[in-house]
């Protein structure tokens, strides 16, 4: 008689195997609906896998057409090896992997022709040991040379390819001539799959390298922007009305709360970019020589704002808010400061977007910089003595990450102007961004007026009075 364990064993080998086509069914409608999503995402990826099928179909026809076939023999696999991994995303990474695998190549079937004669020359007894030291010396010299920083970001996989190839050339027990023809047809199918990569990367539907750092640049300064406006509308929610964090917000503040996350993990993607753009023929807008080093410069201005964005964030979820009292004195004048920086940095994505050079963003910084100047003057107001510390420290933080934000924002803008006259950008006819407005009355629920509000009151309004002077006055101030 069978143990009830073994009845259950059975049961659930039985349960399995009949869950089974439920278990493959959606295993297959996941992947089905993860392909279409990456699909939607971004065509350019399906493009990219049929020019890679087609590449390899073309240097293929080393096989399969005899003629070609009797000149390479075996040796056409390395034009389809080539292709298979040369052909990258990016018209940019394509060449730079091309160009890397053909010159060291070249180069290293030079250097081991020429070792495999030398060691011929000096006897079946010395030819091992030449040729064990050639392979050493060139092999550990080669390996140091990765480890230097530009070696290793635009010529690490160049150097990888020399190492193989001398080595394998050197080392081989063909004859002289044996062995130059096996380097000359090596090279030879090399330079044909490179070149058929390299030619259907550039002409059908390419990806440039450049182009896409171009416009992650500037929706990167767009998102900084967005996370502006979004804090200071949740912050100060937060200090008038007292939400708590699952309440503050919709889902589209949310998100551009949590936007400056992309920004501070850009780096490495940033570095790749600007790598694979070097190699780029000059196209569209973009000249061989296009001034790369500056939008690394906007790329690490934009994370350090948004490594105070981050602490800004975490101000949002803080139990310490501060007095409402402070809150309320200073409310005004970070919205107005936030909101002209906000402004800029979307101008200035906007002008590197469009290539198109426009004076309102600097006008905005010139804004931003006339409030940080209020707000410091306001701190520094002898009424703030009296003030509990404990309650002014969380406020005081947040003012100051603001003006630290103004001060790169204005880096930017540098870097940016210098970008628009180094590649000429075209300069816009119509300024369509809005003039400044006077500052509004706060909408703060603020205490009563006492002999401590009311200085600091007079000296929002001694403030609010600069922000509403002409352009002309303003900049005499600054």
């Amino acid at each position: 008689m069978a143990s009830p364990n073994t009845n259950q064993e059975k049961e659930g080998v039985v349960g399995r195997v009949l869950a089974l086509p439920k278990v493959v069914k959606e295993k297959v409608l996941g992947i089905s609906r993860l392909t279409k999503e990456i699909a939607q995402d971004d065509p350019r990826k399906v493009i990219h896998s049929v020019k890679v099928g087609l590449s390899i179909s073309m240097v293929s026809l080393f096989y399969y057409y005899q003629p070609l076939y009797e000149n390479f023999g075996l040796s056409a696999m390395w034009a389809v090896m080539t292709v298979v991994v040369v052909f990258e995303y990016t018209v940019g990474a394509t060449l730079g992997k091309g160009l890397n695998r053909t010159i060291a190549t070249f180069g290293a079937g030079a250097l081991g022709v020429g070792a495999h004669h030398l060691a011929s020359l000096s006897g079946a007894t010395a030819e091992p040991i030449l040729i064990g030291a050639f392979v050493f010396v060139l092999a550990a010299i080669a390996s140091f040379i990765r480890f230097f920083p530009k070696v290793k970001a635009r010529y690490d996989y160049g150097m990888l390819i020399f190492i193989l190839t001398f080595s394998l050339i050197s080392v081989s027990g063909f004859r002289d001539d044996e062995v130059l023809e096996m380097a000359h047809k090596r090279l030879s199918t090399i330079i044909i799959g490179g070149s058929a990569c390299g030619m259907i990367s550039i002409f059908v539907c390419p990806v440039w390298a450049g182009e896409e750092f171009h416009y992650s640049t500037a929706n990167k300064l767009e998102i900084l922007s967005n996370f502006l406006e979004a804090f200071v509308r949740e912050y100060f929610k937060i200090s008038k009305e007292g939400e708590s964090e699952d309440n503050i917000g919709d889902s589209k503040d949310k998100a551009y709360l949590e936007g400056y996350k992309k920004v501070i993990n850009s780096k490495s993607s940033d570095d790749s970019l600007v790598n694979f753009a070097r190699w780029e023929p000059g196209h569209g807008k973009f000249k061989f020589r296009h001034p790369w080093d500056l939008y690394l410069q906007i790329g690490a201005f934009s994370r350090q704002c948004a490594y105070r964005m981050e602490a800004l964030n975490a101000h949002l979820s803080s139990d310490i808010q501060g007095s409402l009292e402070i809150h309320c004195t200073i409310q005004e004048l970070c919205l107005e400061m936030s909101l002209e920086s906000s402004k800029a940095l979307k101008e200035l994505g906007s002008s590197i977007k469009t290539m198109t050079r426009s004076s309102s963003s600097n006008r905005h910084v010139a804004n931003a910089k006339v409030i940080v100047k209020s707000l410091k003057s306001l701190f520094q107001s002898s009424s703030w003595n009296e003030t509990d510390l404990l309650s002014l420290i969380p406020v005081v933080t947040v003012a100051s990450l603001l003006i630290d934000i103004v001060e790169f924002t204005e880096k930017i803008a540098d870097s940016v102007n210098d970008l628009s006259t180094l590649t000429h950008f075209r300069i816009e006819d119509i300024d369509k961004s809005p003039k400044p407005k006077p500052s509004q009355s706060s909408n703060c629920e603020c205490i009563e007026s006492s002999p401590k509000t009311d200085s600091l009151q007079l000296v929002i309004l001694v403030e609010e009075s600069m922000l509403a002077l002409s352009e002309s006055e303003k900049s005499n101030i600054v």
